[in-house]
């Protein structure tokens, strides 16, 4: 593996995943004052082929029947959905930051073959896929990745940054003042992930 050259100053890269897409904020140090360099959406599935974005559903509810089509879409979301990521992450790698660790917010990190209900089920399949995408395009660019369920993440947070949960989402509102682009819910997770690497990914990866 090809060791990562200091670039300059500490930064982090956070996702909030979704069904065929991400919102992705790049953040620099120090861990005190954390401040956003970059907000922006990628698709993670092709935009041109519509099923991909749900490759597991048939309809509303409906599962797809494994087989052809099946593969050949969460293949096609597999190939698409890592060269979205790790073109981005090549950018930011190439600017004057020291990228050295991503975050990644999901809805859910249960296993789908514990869920009963098709419609749960066939939700969960999509949402292992994207998050998967994302982890293997990290891994694939040197990046440690760590990962966490949307719900558990500002009590997570609160723990490690010993700031109360509303101090935080205070904080996240102003993070993102001057921002181009969205600053929603998804864009403010997707700093939370990326400013508890900024603030622990050193010993991590150490």
């Amino acid at each position: 593996m090809a060791m990562r050259k200091s670039l300059g100053t500490p930064a982090t890269i956070g996702f909030t995943v979704k069904s065929g897409w991400a919102s992705v904020v790049l953040l620099t140090g120090p861990a005190a004052s954390p401040r956003v360099m970059s907000s922006c959406r990628i698709e993670l599935s092709d935009p041109a082929i519509p099923e991909s974005r749900q490759p597991y559903h048939a309809g509303f509810g409906t599962a797809r029947s494994a087989g052809r089509e099946l593969s050949q879409l969460v293949a096609g979301v597999k190939r698409f959905g890592r060269k979205s990521v790790s073109d981005l992450i090549r950018q930011y790698q190439a600017g004057e930051h020291d990228v050295y660790g991503a975050g990644v917010v999901v809805g859910s990190l249960i296993d789908p073959k514990s869920i009963a209900n098709d419609h749960i089920r066939i939700h969960a399949l999509e949402g292992r896929l994207f998050r998967g995408v994302v982890q293997d395009a990290a891994a694939r660019s040197h990046l440690p990745c760590s990962i966490w369920r949307e719900r558990d993440l500002y009590a997570s947070a609160a723990a490690v940054l010993e700031r109360p949960e509303q101090a935080l989402r205070d904080e996240l509102k102003v993070m993102g003042t001057g921002v181009a682009g969205a600053w929603r819910a998804e864009q403010k997770t997707a700093a939370l992930a990326a400013w508890l690497v900024l603030a622990t990914g050193r010993r991590q990866s150490s």
